[in-house]
């Protein structure tokens, strides 16, 4: 039942990243002209970001990664780049298939968050939050 819960949970914190990655990747190219591989860098790591806090408060609330706030978004941050190679990847082909979609970068983020969930989740939840909290 804590595995569902914790699916559920992290598809939750997911929207919420995609939200955060989709809005300013869309406000960057769309109202700053920005290039949508720049515009992807600032949102990705913004998105990631607002990811590690819902997740260490949520999803995993109940389990610890052992380290200190600081380095534990840095270890969050170098898991979710694995993920990001996924991610990124489908992104970029988006591109390649459907250049139309240069106007519209949230589709393409919307197609890259969805595959990179699946690892993004199995590293996070077996490398970072592996062990239970400890009430000491």
């Amino acid at each position: 039942m804590r595995f569902r819960r914790e699916v559920a949970l992290f598809a939750i914190g997911g929207i919420l990243g995609l939200c955060v990655d989709a809005g300013i990747a869309q406000g960057l190219v769309g109202l700053a002209g920005w290039n949508v591989y720049t515009a992807r860098v600032v949102s990705f790591l913004s998105a990631a970001t607002v990811t590690w806090w819902w997740n260490r408060n949520h999803t995993f609330a109940h389990r610890d990664s052992g380290r200190g706030r600081h380095a534990e978004w840095l270890h969050w941050m170098g898991l979710m780049a694995l993920g990001a190679v996924v991610n990124n990847g489908v992104y970029v082909v988006a591109f390649k298939l459907f250049p139309g979609l240069h106007a519209w970068p949230a589709v393409a983020v919307a197609a890259g968050s969805a595959a990179g969930a699946v690892a993004n989740f199995a590293l996070a939840r077996a490398v970072l939050f592996r062990a239970p909290k400890t009430t000491s």
